[in-house]
């Protein structure tokens, strides 16, 4: 979810502080959350770089609540969960929001959270609820890992984009894509996880084989391969980049559309919906949390309608809510992804790491 796409655009949205404080309109409380929980009317939210919502939908909080939310940023997802882990039982916060599920078993080996089932929890997906038996984790979003390519280049060669994992290793489209490190990124794992439920795991490494010799280019993160070197992203272009093929996520035309002035009828790159892998974010209330009771509340509003219809346009990520609606930006120019591959929560957590570092192995030394 780290997801780079949404948390690059996201750290724009809601700044470039590591810590922000969204606070209603009478301002934080001088109580900073230390001390007796029960008494803090801060509450303070760890996450990766991309957490963002309207300040209209904070203030709604507050309001309900009383509580003030405060954002501490920790990095991208595998970096902010990895802190949690190394001050487990005095955490940095109360709640906990971004790990999804390629590192979700780290978390819950680890003990990082305080079980709690959060109202609402009936109106949300059954699907998502990986952890529905002991609720240490509720899930908030989903999104999809997907290969993006640029319009443009394809057009102008008269050659079809490719649709699906097999296409991308047709000479047709050599030294064309660009990947992110399956061990620093998160789409890059989300990826390497899609080759998985593809091919299974006796297959993926014989793919990647392919997709080597096909020249596939490897990179540390996706603010490196979508803003530098995928030549359909408006970063791409003024960095003259050469691949037009990219992976990053489903709702990245909904991005290029948005943030382009003047927007486009039409979003300048497509999704290759054969080549998605399905994510999906959790928040959870961490052990040793000073400000439990606020933290629940932070918790029960991040599934609330008023949360969840904010979130696509500031995260960039699809609601788990049933009856949450999606803005027409999403509907017009994003892709639907009716049959993404999944991997089991428990054999990702069994095999991960080995597939990493055998990954990492044949493709990256």
């Amino acid at each position: 979810m780290n997801s780079q796409l949404r948390r690059a655009v996201g750290t724009a949205l809601v700044g470039a502080l590591g810590v922000s404080t969204l606070a209603a309109c009478g301002g934080e409380s001088k109580d900073s959350g230390s001390g007796d929980g029960s008494k803090s009317r801060t509450v303070t939210l760890v996450s990766h770089e991309s957490f963002a919502a309207s300040e209209a939908v904070l203030k709604e909080f507050t309001r309900q609540t009383g509580y003030t939310v405060k954002v501490l940023k920790s990095g991208d997802a595998g970096a902010a969960l990895n802190k949690e882990i190394l001050t487990k039982g005095s955490p940095q916060g109360d709640v906990f929001f971004g790990v999804d599920n390629t590192l979700l078993s780290r978390a819950l080996d680890n003990d990082l959270f305080t079980p709690y089932k959060a109202k609402g929890l009936d109106q949300v997906v059954p699907e998502v609820q990986l952890d529905a038996d002991k609720h240490r984790v509720t899930p908030v979003d989903t999104g999809d890992i997907c290969v993006n390519y640029d319009k443009k280049f394809f057009a102008d060669r008269k050659l079809a984009p490719p649709k699906t994992f097999a296409d991308l290793a047709k000479p047709e489209y050599k030294n064309m894509l660009v990947v992110e490190n399956a061990a620093t990124s998160s789409p890059g794992l989300g990826f390497l996880l899609g080759s998985v439920g593809e091919y299974g795991e006796s297959g993926w490494q014989g793919y990647w084989k392919k997709l080597k010799d096909n020249g596939v280019k490897v990179v540390d993160g996706w603010e490196q391969a979508y803003n530098e070197e995928f030549s359909g992203s408006a970063g791409g272009k003024k960095a003259g980049a050469d691949r037009p093929l990219v992976v990053s996520y489903a709702s990245s035309p909904p991005v290029e559309v948005l943030y382009s002035d003047p927007q486009p009828t039409e979003a300048p790159t497509g999704v290759a919906t054969g080549t998605c892998f399905r994510q999906i974010e959790f928040a959870g209330l961490l052990e040793g949390a000073k400000n439990e009771a606020g933290g629940k509340a932070l918790l029960d509003f991040l599934i609330s309608k008023k949360f969840q219809e904010d979130m696509p346009l500031n995260m960039f990520v699809n609601p788990v809510m049933k009856d949450a609606k999606l803005p027409e930006l999403f509907t017009e120019h994003g892709a639907v992804i009716e049959k993404p591959e999944t991997v089991a929560a428990d054999t990702i957590a069994k095999n991960r790491e080995q597939w990493v570092r055998s990954w990492s192995s044949l493709v990256v030394k």
